[in-house]
């Protein structure tokens, strides 16, 4: 039983690291965007630093979901 949670825990942390890995793609776009106003774009850059620390916090429990699904 614990398996199958760790490996539907596996998808859903690698379908909000997707999901995370879009939006920092999307606000770092944002951020660059010359006719963007400045706040815009500090808050975009903030927003692409978030979504990369967001984005690399489920990698990591996929990561470890996955291996407890395989022992």
């Amino acid at each position: 039983m614990d398996t199958i949670k760790n490996a539907g825990n596996y998808v859903s942390d690698k379908l909000q690291g997707k999901s995370h890995e879009a939006s920092k793609e999307a606000n770092k776009q944002t951020a660059r965007d010359s006719d963007a106003g400045i706040g815009t774009r500090l808050q975009a850059a903030g927003d692409a630093v978030s979504d990369k620390a967001k984005e690399h916090k489920h990698d990591t429990s996929a990561e470890a979901n996955k291996q407890a699904a395989t022992h």
